[in-house]
């Protein structure tokens, strides 16, 4: 793990892709995308069901590590309506007891237009220093963490480049946003001007400047 000090605000970034707010008792994550095997079978695509499970693993030992007194979702808790299943349901609804705090899910844009009982999706807002959303929303004078950006950085060249997770700080917009939790899900390159903390085989990397990018940041992103 590695600290992040943001003025009198510290948070720790952890090797399994997500931050721990001492002061708070929190335990935050992004992207976790559920269901999205299921999803991309019912079109026809053989991706296996697998990673809901390792997702979820890795979920419950980190709270059962740090026992926070909340874990918040900042969006994309799922792919889609189609992977929402009766198993994924009531794995769901089990989540809350198993992490043994409350969940609380931060509306991001894979859950619009779906429902999931007991676990209504919620507006970006204040948490204490911090300004938690899905898309980053920066806020003055506080620090906006943020998913949807699936944010990686691109290391070598060509043929031997290889892209890892990371945690990626735009000062100038005082926006932090966390690597996608998922074990099914890509990444995105960064903007040059961001410093990026790398996580490679659950390890957090000193800070770095972003590297030089490929080609254009995609405008769309998870």
């Amino acid at each position: 793990m590695t600290v992040f000090q943001w003025g009198q605000h510290q948070l720790l970034f952890l090797g399994d892709k997500a931050v721990w707010d001492p002061r708070q008792g929190l335990l935050l994550v992004a992207d976790l995308h559920l269901g999205k095997a299921e999803t991309f079978q019912a079109h026809g695509i053989p991706l296996p069901s697998d990673g809901d499970g390792a997702t979820l693993n890795v979920l419950l030992a980190l709270a059962h590590r740090w026992r926070p007194r909340r874990v918040v979702v900042l969006g994309d808790l799922i792919h889609s309506r189609l992977g929402l299943t009766a198993e994924l349901r009531q794995k769901l609804a089990a989540l809350p007891q198993l992490l043994g705090c409350p969940l609380q899910l931060i509306g991001g844009n894979h859950e619009r237009g779906s429902w999931i009982d007991g676990l209504p999706q919620e507006p970006a807002q204040a948490a204490g220093a911090l300004w938690l959303s899905h898309e980053p929303d920066p806020r003055p004078g506080r620090l906006n963490l943020c998913g949807h950006l699936h944010p990686v950085a691109l290391l070598g060249r060509r043929g031997d480049r290889l892209r890892l997770p990371c945690f990626a700080y735009d000062p100038q917009g005082q926006r932090l946003a966390l690597p996608s939790f998922g074990q099914l899900t890509g990444g995105h390159p960064r903007p040059q001007g961001e410093q990026l903390w790398l996580v490679a085989e659950g390890t957090v990397v000193p800070p770095t400047l972003t590297p030089p990018s490929p080609g254009p940041a995609p405008r769309r992103h998870g």
